[in-house]
């Protein structure tokens, strides 16, 4: 699991997803807690920002066989909006609120009617390995607030 809160890894998942052209700003380790108002789901993602986009990567590929069990995906019903860069243009609005431990919410609603609700953890996990997180979470945070204003 503490592979996933690597500054490096985190900007090479995002890459994967950005559209050509596009160079990635900021990024930092988050939880997805929503998708599209009726969809609930809660796992680790990378959030990362550039100049058009918003983008939303998981953390980690998903495994659903263990040796003796097929495991259900309990999350198949968000899966076609991980990885996926939303253009800043169609943010209609951004509710952002303080949340436990020093985390922020962010409610995001698109002009077409998704939702997605992240939450930025004030920490980059322990060891040092987003040394940038505070000061890229932030850059997410004026970035999402300057849409809604």
């Amino acid at each position: 699991m503490s592979d996933i809160f690597n500054e490096d890894r985190m900007a090479q998942v995002l890459g994967k997803c950005l559209p050509q052209g596009e160079t990635l700003l900021a990024g930092i380790h988050g939880i997805s807690l929503q998708i599209n108002k009726k969809k609930t789901s809660k796992f680790d993602v990378y959030i990362g920002i550039t100049r058009e986009y918003l983008v939303v990567a998981e953390c980690e590929e998903r495994e659903y066989l263990n040796k003796f069990y097929h495991i259900p995906d309990l999350r198949k019903t968000v899966e076609e909006d991980i990885g996926t860069c939303f253009p800043l243009s169609e943010i209609k609005s951004c509710d952002i609120k303080k949340a436990m431990m020093g985390a922020v919410n962010c409610s995001i609603t698109l002009k077409n009617g998704s939702f997605l609700k992240l939450q930025l953890p004030k920490l980059g996990g322990l060891g040092g390995g987003m040394p940038r997180h505070k000061e890229y979470r932030e850059k997410i945070i004026e970035c999402l607030e300057a849409l809604s204003a």
